[in-house]
């Protein structure tokens, strides 16, 4: 996520308001889980402050940071885009929420029967999973949420999952790197791009 345990502290309080701005701001109910995801996000970044704190291993924190980022976020984004999307869109969303349901049944049976520990690793955190059928996982969990953000119907969602998709492999490169995270940049990127979906929204 963040480089240091102090920035994610920082950043994850920063994200965090942004999320307490976009639910207080939504104007539809069907928009407040979509709205609330930086709220979500910013506190995923503070539990990663704990585990930097913790020097890693399988504490608590570990585990509750690995719950957010796999299974929730997988079943979370595709059900707020279809909640939110409009009604022409609904039907092709259909694909990449039975993607992130599948996804995160398997993600949430793995935390829940294998072990899951953190490395710390020079300027980032390694999470290490014993995953089955791995590259399936990942197609699963990328369809479920940039996939349903690219065809949600809305012209600020896709800019959010082109940011997204875009983010992915920029951290997946600098994590394989083992250079610094730069996750926690992105989201705040797009927090800002899902509080001003949410003005958007608001002026309409």
């Amino acid at each position: 996520m963040c480089w240091s345990a102090e920035a994610d502290l920082v950043a994850g309080v920063g994200v965090a308001a942004v999320g307490v701005a976009c639910v207080t701001r939504a104007r539809r109910v069907r928009d407040l889980p979509l709205a609330a995801l930086p709220l979500l996000l910013g506190v995923h970044q503070m539990v990663e402050a704990a585990v930097w704190a913790s020097g890693g291993g399988s504490g608590p924190a570990t585990l509750a940071w690995t719950v957010m980022a796999l299974p929730l976020l997988a079943l979370w984004v595709p059900a707020g885009v279809l909640c939110a999307a409009p009604r022409s869109a609904r039907r092709g969303l259909t694909v990449p929420l039975a993607a992130g349901v599948a996804t995160a049944a398997v993600l949430a049976y793995v935390l829940a029967t294998r072990p899951v520990r953190a490395e710390i690793r020079g300027h980032t955190i390694g999470y290490v999973v014993d995953l089955p059928h791995a590259p399936l996982l990942i197609v699963g969990y990328l369809v479920a949420t940039v996939g349903s953000l690219l065809l949600s119907g809305d012209r600020g969602l896709r800019l959010l999952g082109i940011l997204a998709g875009a983010g992915a492999l920029i951290c997946w490169a600098s994590w394989r790197l083992e250079f610094v995270s730069t996750w926690c940049a992105f989201a705040a990127v797009c927090s800002v791009v899902l509080l001003g979906w949410v003005n958007a929204r608001r002026a309409r």
